[in-house]
């Protein structure tokens, strides 16, 4: 026969760790380089250049 009494404290302790983890995962998460931004100006800066020396010839 199952037992009746449901333990209210287990489920608070799973929830505390499962918020504890999602805390965790959300700062091992490495930030977001600004590098490929970086590089898409750079490369409209370089065509933007070719385009107007090609222009001025």
């Amino acid at each position: 026969m199952a037992d009746q009494h449901i333990d209210p404290a287990g489920n608070t302790q799973a929830f505390r760790a499962f918020a504890s983890a999602r805390e965790q995962e959300a700062t091992a998460k490495p930030k977001k380089s600004p590098l490929l931004p970086i590089i898409a100006v750079a490369v409209v800066i370089v065509i933007i250049g070719v385009a107007a020396f090609l222009l001025l010839q």
